[in-house]
């Protein structure tokens, strides 16, 4: 029996490829704007949030009358806003935007999606109210409580579960890398989240198996997810297919098989063996291979099309991201040597390097995919296009001017504390400067988030001129 030809499955005439779309787009319309509602929301909480802890700095003994606005409890609020709310739910409604696309066929099931956002939600509100009320569980990622966790790890079987029966029932053999990104990450969260969260380590173990996760956190789930969701977007609005399937391959592979292994050399110096220090820094060194595999691949995609960056700004906010992909990586593998975490380590340098990459890299990429997806889910045009250069640039340059000023402070705190001979006070006192520009940085952040919070209000309430199907 001779299989069908390829054209069959993955090759279909114009008309049926837009009536698929649009049958996708139909079916994940729901889930997708309330995950994206929901994910500009604890945008704007979890900005809020970091502005007062970056400002405690600054001005430590502002909001200390209750224990609710203290450092600890906001700074840790903040992440799990940013990481968890934002992040992560803008992330999954890319996912469940774009799976059925790829796939060919309607999202499965679109009220369990649906379900799954108002569990992530719920499992937020419960989580950061522990926090804020001085309940954790006290772990770097893991603050909010084990027993609330259960909510969550409902809620994502239940996304998992529409998104896999979705790709089950596909019109198409072949699947396009952002796929394999996605699925990878709906695999590889679910173990990393359990497994950190199983209550049977200590001590020693349990500080490896943090810092596993951590790691992974933003490496196998955030950074599959957006590595997806670049993969998707850059070809699309270019009009033209990426540079190298097999290329891209060569990334997501490496990727796989090298991140897995890095978030060990957050412990260099702590009483971790020596070999398993050594396995994460070679592992963290290795990841120039899928680093170089999707710069080079974006790039050759762009050659001869840079100049469309100021007509799109899906293309100018996603193309951002990728470029900042290559730099915070690379940055990072230096970071994971000896002769640098030395100094780095116990810094506001790290703290640079987090941002840049989830800020930096992945925030600007989900930037870019709201200004193409949403249009196509309320079939309205952006009213606005001056806020959206307003959000780019107040985006851009507050952390740029965040990351280099945490950097170069973050560099003379950690070379300073290891001569002996200089008092802790010097140290403190010579990154001041640097903190107060990390605020301001922050705070034009937090201006751009809320141009964008406010521009998308007004598109959801479908201000401007209506659009055709895409």
């Amino acid at each position: 029996m001779i299989a069908p030809p390829l054209s069959y499955e993955d090759s279909p005439s114009p008309d049926v490829a837009v009536g698929e779309r649009v049958a996708a787009d139909r079916s994940t319309r729901r889930p997708v704007l309330l995950f994206f509602h929901s994910a500009v929301i604890w945008l704007l909480v979890g900005s809020v949030f970091g502005l007062v802890a970056s400002l405690k700095f600054t001005f430590p003994d502002w909001l200390t009358s209750q224990a609710f606005w203290t450092f600890g409890r906001v700074r840790t609020a903040h992440l799990n806003a940013v990481a968890y709310g934002w992040a992560s739910m803008a992330l999954i409604g890319v996912a469940v935007w774009m799976i059925p696309r790829l796939v060919r066929a309607p999202l499965h099931r679109p009220l369990v999606a649906t379900a799954a956002a108002v569990g992530w939600n719920l499992w937020l509100v419960l989580g950061i109210g522990a926090v804020l009320a001085g309940w954790t569980d006290g772990l770097e990622w893991l603050e909010i409580p084990f027993p609330i966790d259960g909510i969550v790890a409902v809620s994502g079987g239940l996304m998992a579960y529409s998104v896999l029966a979705t790709v089950a029932r596909r019109k198409t053999r072949h699947f396009y890398v952002s796929v394999w990104y996605a699925l990878a990450a709906m695999v590889w969260f679910p173990i990393i989240f359990v497994t950190a969260n199983l209550p049977v380590f200590g001590g020693v173990g349990q500080a490896a198996l943090n810092w596993w996760y951590g790691h992974n956190a933003l490496g196998l789930w955030i950074t599959s997810l957006s590595l997806a969701t670049a993969y998707y977007l850059v070809p699309k609005v270019l009009g033209r297919p990426i540079r190298s399937y097999s290329l891209s391959l060569v990334g997501f592979w490496a990727l796989a098989f090298f991140y897995s292994l890095n978030g060990i050399h957050h412990l260099i110096g702590g009483p971790v063996p020596t070999w398993l220090i050594t396995v994460s820094v070679t592992a963290s060194v290795m990841m120039v291979i899928p680093v170089a595999a999707t710069a080079v691949n974006f790039h050759t995609t762009m050659q001869g099309r840079f100049a469309t960056l100021r007509h799109s700004p899906t293309l100018a906010f996603v193309v951002a991201g990728a470029m900042i992909y290559t730099a915070v990586s690379l940055q990072g593998s230096a970071e994971a040597l000896r002769t640098v975490n030395r100094v780095t380590h116990f810094t506001h340098f790290t703290v640079a390097h987090a941002h840049l990459g989830v800020y930096g890299f992945a925030s600007m990429i989900l930037f870019g995919a709201y200004y193409f997806i949403v249009p196509r889910l309320v079939n309205w045009e952006w009213p606005r296009p001056a806020l959206i250069h307003w959000h780019f640039w107040l985006a851009l340059g507050g952390i740029a001017l965040y990351f280099v000023s945490l950097t170069i402070g973050g560099w003379i705190e950690g070379a300073w504390m290891l001569n002996a001979a200089r008092p802790f006070g010097d140290v403190v006192n010579a990154t001041k400067p640097y903190l107060l520009a990390r605020s301001v940085g922050g705070a034009m952040m937090l201006a751009a988030h809320l141009v964008f919070a406010y521009h998308y209000w007004l598109m959801v309430r479908r201000r401007g001129p209506a659009r055709g199907a895409a």
